[in-house]
């Protein structure tokens, strides 16, 4: 059923590129807005939707998750998207009682989370020292102004990066030493209220099935109802801008489509809004007999239109400050799709976890500091019973392998699964899992770009002060307080630019702060001192 619209019917809102955020965009835009979903145009470069929130493949030619995701309570933007968006595999329900139901039956609660040597690591004690746990007070404590550009390992010991701590945190987020002080502070707030339970991930909800059919399908599937227009194959190249009362404002949109440029004229009251910068820009994926590339030349769109807008206006942010760095910000997952259980059943006998059950297992011996995650099966709408499929990463992709002497990013998918089960211990079943088994690695240039060091302006706000109709969104523009690396952030992204440009008497739902809850406070000192 279509949403009933009432809003003025000639204003039109153009939306470039198809992840989460301009989903979220065009929903908040019919829902709250009250705009006609045929007046709303989303711009994709790819074939496919969902952005850095994708998963694609099939089991013959095996699956493919970029990035791994989970969600939790706290993403309160994220549960009211998806709490009028109907479920695609049941419509009578909301895609967030589904997830909810799916966690109320399938509860996390990892026993293995840290392996070294082949056995699992005691991690009910975070290992800190006093002078690492005055540290992480202090940094609490400590204005974003007085932290600047440092580095997290410029605020703490190098033996900080050797506690159980570290090991569990920086896997579960994807931090490196190297990374903004500022970002990490942000997380220590943002989930203070998982502090507690870090060695477990017993806070940690996951969908049903991976975000794209689980989240991004049942939304696309919703916006096509309400008519939204999916401009496929549509690189947005550059942005015509007119200076309008001290405003800066949007005239015009360059694009191009089957090979061919196309323009479109905005009218008096139009608005655009634009995904900036990508995560997963310029990935490359490997097979089982060869490693995946490494491209640095900004083939796709996101980055390079950022510098296009960037240079009408410092306020429009810098993005060469995220994008200049790829030996900070990239590393490598890996997705494999495995014919029968028979690794599944391995990996359930030595962590005590049936799949979907546990969390991350991290191997902090590991040159490449590797995790894996084993979901629920299946894990994709259609998946044969007799397949299962999980997913890893490894976060130093430049370091040769323990076992596998060359460096991840050289590796095949044979040879990266070789290097698995040899941390595992499982070296007498090698060849058998082997041959059963399909290990697709994607190298991600950008992946862990938002954390890098930056300073006040290099992220846009979402409607800079001198916009007179563009909004920001997505994982590179400016939210106090909240946190990149995550949907929720998207999202929020989404209400703030749907509320702000269209002038309605409504706020984002607000962020939810564990550190204004006594008792969240107390088992997080509690965490602290063991």
């Amino acid at each position: 059923m279509k949403v009933s619209n009432t809003i003025t019917p000639y204003r039109n809102v153009y939306l470039v590129g198809g992840g989460i955020a301009s989903l979220a965009s065009a929903a908040y835009f019919i829902r709250d807005g009250k705009i006609p979903g045929d007046r709303i145009t989303i711009f994709e470069e790819q074939p496919i939707m969902g952005g850095s929130l994708d998963g694609f493949g099939c089991p013959e030619d095996g699956y493919v998750l970029r990035g791994g995701r989970m969600l939790n309570f706290s993403y309160v933007c994220t549960y009211d998207l998806l709490s009028f968006i109907p479920s695609l595999t049941n419509p009578a329900v909301t895609v967030h009682d589904e997830i909810a139901a799916f966690n109320k039956n399938i509860k996390t609660h990892a026993n293995a989370r840290v392996i070294s040597n082949g056995h699992i690591v005691d991690v009910t004690s975070m290992d800190f020292s006093y002078k690492d746990r005055l540290g992480l007070i202090e940094l609490m404590a400590i204005s974003e102004e007085k932290l600047g550009a440092k580095q997290i390992n410029q605020w703490f010991d190098p033996r900080f990066f050797e506690t159980n701590f570290w090991y569990m945190w920086d896997t579960m987020f994807a931090f490196q030493p190297w990374h903004s002080a500022v970002e990490f502070k942000r997380y220590l707030h943002r989930f203070i209220h998982e502090f507690e339970r870090i060695n477990t991930l017993a806070g940690v909800d996951r969908t049903p099935f991976n975000q794209y059919d689980s989240i991004v399908k049942p939304l696309i599937k919703w916006l096509q109802a309400q008519g939204v227009k999916f401009e496929m194959g549509a690189e947005v190249t550059n942005l015509d801008f007119r200076r309008l009362d001290d405003k800066e404002r949007v005239e015009r949109i360059h694009y191009k489509q089957n090979n061919t440029k196309k323009a479109i004229e905005l009218c008096t009251h139009d608005l655009i809004l634009v995904t900036i910068g990508s995560m997963t820009a310029d990935s490359s994926l490997g097979s089982m007999q060869t490693p995946p590339d490494v491209i640095l030349n900004k083939a796709g769109s996101s980055w390079k239109l950022w510098h296009n807008i960037a240079e009408r206006n410092p306020q429009f942010g810098n993005p060469a400050v995220f994008d200049s760095h790829v030996d900070q910000s990239k590393w490598e997952s890996f997705t494999v799709t495995c014919k029968g259980t028979d690794f599944f059943d391995l990996m359930e006998k030595f962590t005590g976890n049936v799949a979907g059950t546990g969390g991350l297992v991290t191997f902090k011996d590991s040159n490449w500091l590797m995790s894996v995650v084993l979901p629920h099966q299946p894990h994709f709408i259609g998946q044969p019973n007799d397949v299962t499929v999980f997913w890893g990463y490894g976060l130093f992709p430049n370091k040769e392998g323990n076992f596998i002497r060359k460096r991840m990013a050289d590796c095949t998918g044979a040879e990266i699964m070789t290097e698995l089960l040899s941390h595992l211990n499982f070296n007498k079943v090698t060849d058998q899992i082997l041959k059963t088994s399909n290990c697709i690695p994607c190298m991600l240039p950008y992946i862990t770009s938002q954390f890098l060091v930056r300073e006040k302006g290099n992220r846009p706000l979402v409607v800079p002060e001198v916009s007179h109709n563009l909004a920001f969104i997505g994982q590179f523009v400016e939210i106090p307080e909240d946190v990149v690396f995550t949907v929720e952030y998207s999202v929020r992204t989404a209400q703030t630019a749907v509320y702000t440009l269209l002038g309605l008497d409504k706020q984002p739902t607000p962020i939810y702060k564990g550190v204004n809850h006594l008792g969240v406070l107390f088992d997080a000192a509690k965490t602290l001192l063991t």
